[in-house]
């Protein structure tokens, strides 16, 4: 009895289901999202000229499309060391007189011998005890400003563009930048602490004596060689690297909460070679301008690529809790837990997408070899992964192994403060370059091309080849507009990525405010009888729809299936009869 009941429910509601019904929903309508202002992808500020190949004071500089160039007299003042450039060259940049002094060559093969380079401290997005506004200013995309602390070339200037202006002159930004030596080279590295918190310097990979001749420790851990350097005191790191590599610097003063905050950065010793006036500061990494004689052996450039990721909570809430040193360090040292931490920014040489596309483009021509460097300055593990390309392992952590070690691929794993070289090739063959024109690349761990959760951000970034880039070398893309991504409102989630996709804008948001009145049932939509149709078809389509008519066919044809169920064993019986009588026949 209970099957008859559930055959014939069933057969009813599956025929009042009829195939020309729907649910008239009247769905909201969508909404229009502004996009706001929107920033240029390159503006017009920075000189064309300082992308031109070029030589300053005797120092060759190559050619750099990048939207926004190094200063040639900066890239001068690197090379030379602050004491061997003209006033008019030192006058064009901010740094001090004693940044760099280069001096002795001491072994007769044309270069300096001895560097004393002077680093200090600055803090990016902090509070002033004078003004509730951020001071000294840095986005890494537009309106994103975490809090950094930075190792800074050392300046004689103001920390910002004008008394007008908040934002960071160009020497302080994040990434750290990039320091080069040259093996075998008498390096004095001084730290002048201008933080408010004490710091310290510790060489990563890099050869270095536990102790300096002076009896000072110079292995930058308080806890087993130097007391750490408190605000307004300097302290000398002494080394004489002996092996060449990409390596890695950083404070160890609580590295838990330092390092992440931005006190890391590539320290590159450069293969010993005649005549090698080395490039000391690659100020926000990226394209070395002037790459050392055994690069040039090999590649055409040079690229140093720095990875790195944020904590809101760290880099914000708790860099930014307090305008007293004592309270900020409390937040941070006996309140801020690491452990339950998760990153929420991701960046490639200080900024993220769509602001890598001013600073960290790779630009290639066919054939062309390009030495990258690379630095894995997240707290978790980095999957980069170029488009189009696999290029090839040569170093590991500075050391070159031989070629049975070299790896080619296309998704390079590194693990926190690792660093790889890579040989990424131009030559379309298939393996090594797909061929010319855009292609991305970025950390493939996917919340790494995301900024604050909000894709596509993060790392991302370009490998172009000429011909694919304009003459400030933007690409010239073939798909989307990338508007959207230099507006304030997408970061701030209020703009829908694929809301102008189409005329109607399927695709946006619907505007939940809007007066409207949804329906109360369903609705039957039963087809009109066509033009010319009898009054007799007329009535018998009416008499279809009723739904009196249709709970009665619901319950014949439910009572036909189960008379079916109920007699199929004899309907089997006379079916098989059936079917032996036909084949005896």
């Amino acid at each position: 009895m209970h099957k008859t009941l559930l055959v014939l429910a069933g057969s009813t509601f599956l025929l009042l289901v009829h195939p020309g019904s729907r649910a008239a929903t009247d769905l909201p309508p969508t909404a229009k999202a502004e996009m706001g202002a929107v920033e240029e992808v390159c503006s017009n500020f920075t000189d064309p000229k300082w992308r031109e190949a070029q030589v300053v004071d005797g120092v060759t500089i190559q050619e750099s499309r990048l939207c926004n160039p190094d200063n040639p007299a900066e890239i001068a003042a690197f090379v030379k060391g602050t004491n061997n450039i003209s006033m008019d060259t030192l006058m064009e940049t901010q740094l001090a007189a004693d940044a760099i002094t280069v001096s002795d060559d001491m072994d007769g093969d044309g270069d300096p011998d001895k560097y004393v380079i002077k680093l200090e401290i600055a803090e990016l997005n902090g509070h002033s005890p004078d003004s509730k506004e951020l001071a000294t200013t840095f986005d890494i995309a537009p309106g994103i400003q975490p809090t950094f602390w930075v190792f800074a070339p050392k300046t004689r200037d103001m920390s910002t563009l004008s008394l007008y202006e908040p934002i960071a002159n160009p020497l302080l930004r994040a990434p750290s930048p990039v320091i080069r030596v040259e093996q075998d080279d008498i390096v004095w590295l001084i730290l002048e602490n201008t933080h408010y918190l004490p710091h310290s310097i510790h060489l990563h990979g890099i050869d270095h004596p536990f102790m300096s001749h002076g009896g000072e420790g110079n292995e930058g851990v308080a806890q087993t060689s130097n007391m750490d350097t408190m605000p307004g005191e300097s302290k000398l790191y002494v080394l004489k690297p002996r092996q060449p590599g990409t390596m890695y610097y950083h404070c160890h003063v609580q590295p838990h909460t330092h390092i992440p905050m931005g006190l890391q950065g590539i320290l590159v010793v450069e293969e010993n070679r005649p005549n090698n006036w080395v490039q000391v500061f690659n100020v926000g990494a990226g394209q070395v301008r002037h790459p050392s004689v055994a690069v040039l052996e090999k590649y055409a450039r040079e690229y140093d690529l720095h990875y790195q990721s944020a904590d809101k909570e760290l880099h914000e809430l708790v860099a930014r809790s307090a305008n007293d040193p004592r309270l900020i360090a409390k937040h941070m040292n006996m309140e801020y837990d690491i452990t339950d931490a998760s990153d929420d920014y991701f960046m490639l040489n200080g900024r993220a997408f769509p602001y890598t596309l001013r600073e960290s483009l790779i630009h290639m021509d066919k054939d062309e070899k390009i030495k990258l460097r690379v630095l894995n300055g997240h707290t978790e593990t980095l999957a980069l992964h170029i488009h189009g390309h696999k290029p090839t392992v040569t170093h590991y952590d500075g050391v070159d192994n031989g070629p049975g070690s070299y790896i080619t691929r296309d998704v390079h794993g590194l693990t926190p403060a690792q660093r790889l070289d890579l040989e990424l090739s131009g030559v379309d063959d298939g393996l090594h370059s797909f061929g010319q024109g855009i292609w991305m690349f970025h950390d493939h761990v996917e919340k790494a091309f995301t900024t604050n959760g909000t894709g596509e951000g993060g790392d991302i970034s370009l490998v172009v080849y000429k011909g694919f880039y304009d003459e400030r070398g933007i690409p010239a893309s073939h798909g989307m507009s990338l508007a959207q991504y230099f507006s304030k409102s997408f970061w701030q989630k209020n703009y829908p990525v694929w809301q102008d996709y189409d005329a109607w804008h399927s695709l946006g948001l619907p505007d939940l405010k809007a007066g409207y009145e949804p329906a109360k049932k369903a609705v039957q939509i039963t087809p009109p009888p066509k033009p010319g149709a009898s009054a007799a078809v007329a009535a018998t389509a009416e008499q279809e729809g009723s739904f009196f008519g249709k709970l009665l066919f619901g319950v014949i044809l439910g009572s036909i299936s189960y008379m079916v169920i109920a007699k199929r064993q004899l309907i089997y019986s006379h079916v098989r009869d059936l079917v032996k009588n036909n084949l005896a026949k």
